[in-house]
């Protein structure tokens, strides 16, 4: 399949931000409806896992991606995608609680644009190298002043410097599974990086919540099916990245997906009933790191040419 042109590219991962907004407030109510944050994290997965399963049955290109595996040469962490969002689902119910939304959030995004800039330059993406210029690093640092503007008046827990550097880690985590991730859907194809993502993740948080004992008791749970539907937003959310990493690299992916989450936010803040309506910060933070995603994207001009100056005779006349 051939890369989206750029700006279509990156108005799919606007759009994927969007869901990550809307997963992020299924999630953490289904996990307070039934007193343990990890269920949610567990029925987010296993959801993309079932959609999935359901696109293997029907979608021929899909098996086929799938048998190409063991063909592809790829190196064993190529699929080790999933572990990242495995991280970043498990990271927000033990920080959040401690620092609040807003420390964790800007904690995350300076994880995430730090992780793009490494993996870029590095190439771990499909894509190649990108190199460290100015652009992109004022970008990425004006991604992260973006996400501070726009929580302005949230709370703030204490700052315990091991959480916040969990949450950093949780932002680097998220590019590292984007550059893995497309690694694999450029090998091998889109379905496969999405398929070999859930089974990974699901099987991290699967662990994780039986040794955390989350799978022990019977939890009472709610009837809204609208709970249900984190694993359709997160199967959303992971092609979005697919489809970013390939056109635009990770950092202006990251950064793209970051603006869609605080548009989505101001859409949920204005839809959810009681919802606070349209916050100013908010807005601002949305539009500035739209502008991140464009100033990480500006390429230095190629050098001029320089004209090989010609020799010239004693008398001052060009020769040859």
């Amino acid at each position: 399949m051939r890369p989206l042109p750029l700006p279509a590219a990156l108005a799919v991962v606007v759009l994927g931000g969007v869901a990550s907004a809307a997963q992020g407030v299924v999630n953490a109510e289904l996990g307070e409806r039934t007193g343990d944050p990890v269920l949610g994290a567990v029925v987010n997965n296993l959801g993309g896992c079932l959609i999935v399963l359901a696109g293997l049955a029907v979608v021929p290109s899909m098996r086929a991606g799938l048998a190409g595996l063991r063909r592809a040469g790829l190196s064993w962490w190529s699929y080790l995608g999933g572990l990242g969002g495995a991280v970043i689902v498990l990271t927000a119910p033990v920080v959040v609680p401690a620092l609040g939304v807003a420390v964790f959030t800007i904690a995350q995004v300076a994880g995430g644009s730090l992780g793009g800039l490494a993996v870029d330059r590095g190439g771990l993406a499909a894509g190649g190298r990108l190199p460290l210029t100015v652009p992109r690093v004022a970008g990425a640092l004006l991604g992260v002043g973006a996400v501070a503007l726009a929580q302005l008046g949230r709370p703030v827990g204490d700052l315990a410097v091991g959480l916040v550097l969990l949450s950093v880690v949780g932002g680097l985590a998220v590019s590292l599974q984007s550059a893995l991730n497309g690694r694999v859907a450029a090998g091998i194809g889109p379905a496969a990086g999405l398929a070999v993502n859930f089974v990974v993740s699901t099987t991290v948080i699967g662990a994780v919540a039986v040794v955390a004992g989350s799978l022990a008791d019977q939890p009472r749970w709610p009837t809204q099916w609208w709970l249900y539907v984190g694993g359709v937003f997160g199967v959303g959310i992971v092609l979005a990245l697919l489809v970013g990493v390939r056109a635009a690299g990770v950092l202006r992916t990251g950064l793209a997906l970051v603006a869609g989450q605080l548009g989505g936010a101001l859409l949920l803040d204005l839809a959810l009933p009681g919802g606070p309506g349209v916050r100013l910060p908010v807005l601002a933070g949305a539009v500035l790191t739209l502008l991140a995603v464009l100033v990480a994207g500006v390429r230095r001009r190629a050098p001029a040419r320089v004209a090989v100056e010609r020799e010239r005779d004693p008398d001052g006349r060009l020769v040859g």
